[in-house]
């Protein structure tokens, strides 16, 4: 060219939503309608009752219905919608159906009970809420000044008892109204889709907010990073509540055109049924698999992939299908360290950084980057509303803790640099132990105590110490198989002193009944440690 042109810096923002432009739910759905409208998308297998399938054409039609019932209602750009029920059908459904009106779905877990439920109705701003027999009361005390509540037939599937039929809520089908007078909206990809609520165990739990260009990059990378193609089918069972099910499985299946099969929770009498009798090609994995079908023998079966959190080859072998390393968490949308079937890696590692996103390690004292055989802050950075979230929800203080001026994101998450690039695990942050000036995995700890028969669940945190300032105890729930808690003790002692370093080995093995939990349902390993310490010193 003879002639230079001279271009205006551009905003970052502008940079991102250009890169979806045209592009939102509505229209990546109806896409699908239009080029695999006969291929099924989602099946439902409830516990009780018959099959049901919804082909990407009746899937897109049903959402566009239920979306004009919810315009009726008043429901339009920037409202939130709360949908509190365990997996359904009706779920999946309300949320596209929000999504094509421009609001926000708000996903909560339903262990909640109304105290919490109702500071995600408060602090979202939800108009309205969408619910089963089961929880209409818990919604009804939690959100008394919503506009509306639309409830389910059953409870997954499952006839509601009799004391959940007198709630007097309108029925979810009694909202479906004329799919074509669905009103236009102009396509953005950063408009907010969605809010999931993160587990907190120090803070109340924070809104993360997803846009629809965070659900497009879901679909457009997830299925190369876990080998998923178009004729490939997705077993869910994990809460739709969660990121797992929410984007890496129905946004990758959405994205590739496959097929995704719900179920209203694990099952491990029907665990291998199910797979049969749909061809199921992908699963997600969580240790809590392993213990329920471990008493049986793996049967022949279709999966071809496990998506779990490490590389371990034992189940690999022992699964009889290839499990493929990913890590990620709510504000990261996605897969955004993982394994790839053409490199090979060592036993417990989570594989490399994916394409889309850099890596950092940082050493926490230092504040430098972490240096082979060093343990450090996992940082990762995407772009907000694209390849990582875009906020927390009117929470400055958490959006800044979470995001370096330059765009890092800060995991929390601890882990190790090794040779050739590879990154091995280690903790939460603020559950990380400093044993006499040297940091110990509580991970590293739980792992090697599982080897002991009889643990149902473990969590290794810290007590405090008059020499060392603290040191690690274990906390042990038993199973049937277990022996005395005397005779189990000293095998858990024994073990981590056979396999780790000795400032790692646990001083005292306490046993409980069940564990407390955080607000959302984890481990409170703060309660832990203030129960460790009342306990007469070690």
């Amino acid at each position: 060219m003879s002639d230079s042109i001279e271009i205006a810096p551009i905003a970052a923002e502008a940079v991102a939503r250009y890169q979806f432009h045209g592009q939102d739910v509505g229209r990546l759905l109806d896409q699908r309608a239009a080029n695999r409208g006969d291929h099924p998308f989602l099946v439902w297998e409830p516990k009780g009752g018959s099959v049901r399938t919804w082909t990407y054409g009746e899937f897109a039609e049903a959402t566009r219905k239920v979306a004009a019932g919810l315009s009726e209602r008043g429901v339009g750009v920037g409202d939130a919608v709360l949908i509190h029920a365990e997996n359904c059908p009706e779920a999946v459904i309300a949320w596209y159906a929000v999504a094509r009106l421009g609001g926000m779905s708000v996903t909560t877990n339903t262990r909640s009970v109304a105290a919490e439920l109702s500071y995600f109705i408060e602090h979202s701003g939800a108009v309205g809420a969408i619910t089963q027999p089961q929880f209409a009361s818990v919604v009804a005390e939690a959100g008394p000044d919503l506009a509306w509540t639309v409830c389910t037939d059953d409870n997954s599937g499952e006839a509601p008892a009799d004391d959940e039929l007198d709630h007097a809520l309108e029925r979810f089908d009694a909202i479906a109204g004329d799919q074509d007078a669905v009103p236009a909206l102009d396509p953005d990809p950063l408009r907010p889709v969605s809010i999931m609520f993160t587990s907190g165990t120090t803070s109340k739990p924070k809104a993360v907010v997803h846009t629809h260009a965070n659900v497009l990059w879901s679909g457009k990378v997830n299925p190369p990073n876990i080998d998923f193609g178009p004729d490939d089918t997705y077993l869910c069972y994990l809460p739709f509540f969660h990121i797992n099910t929410q984007g890496w499985a129905i946004w990758t299946v959405l994205g590739a055109g496959g097929t995704v099969v719900l179920q209203p929770k694990f099952s491990a009498s029907r665990f291998w049924d199910v797979i049969a009798a749909h061809g199921v090609t992908h699963i997600s994995l969580i240790p809590f698999v392993f213990r329920a079908i471990g008493a049986e023998p793996i049967p022949e079966h279709t999966v071809r992939v496990g998506v779990f959190g490490l590389i371990m080859g034992v189940l690999d072998e022992w699964l009889g299908m290839r499990v493929m390393a990913a890590y990620g968490m709510t504000e990261l949308v996605t897969h955004c360290v993982r394994s790839t079937p053409n490199e090979a890696y060592p036993d417990m590692a989570m594989g490399r950084v994916a394409p889309g996103y850099e890596m950092m390690i940082v050493n926490h004292e230092t504040g430098r980057p972490a240096e082979v055989g060093e343990m450090g802050e996992l940082w990762i950075r995407g772009v907000r509303g694209i390849s990582v979230f875009q906020e927390y929800l009117n929470n400055p203080e958490a959006n800044a803790k979470m995001f370096t001026d330059d765009g890092w994101c800060r995991t929390g998450d601890v882990v190790r640099l090794e040779a050739d690039g590879n990154i091995f695990y280690c903790d939460r942050d603020k559950d990380a132990l400093k044993v006499g000036g040297e940091n110990v995995s509580a991970r590293e700890v739980e792992d090697v105590c599982r080897t002991v028969p009889g643990i149902d669940d473990i969590a290794v945190v810290a007590k405090s110490h008059e020499m060392l300032d603290m040191v690690p105890v274990a906390f042990v729930i038993r199973n049937d198989a277990a022996e005395a808690e005397e005779s189990m003790a000293t095998a858990i002692i024994d073990v981590c002193a056979a396999s780790l370093a000795d400032f790692k080995v646990p001083r005292a093995v306490y046993f409980l009944d069940e564990f407390p939990t955080a607000e959302l349902g984890k481990i409170s390993k703060k309660d832990l440690r203030e129960l460790a310490d009342a306990f007469e010193p070690v």
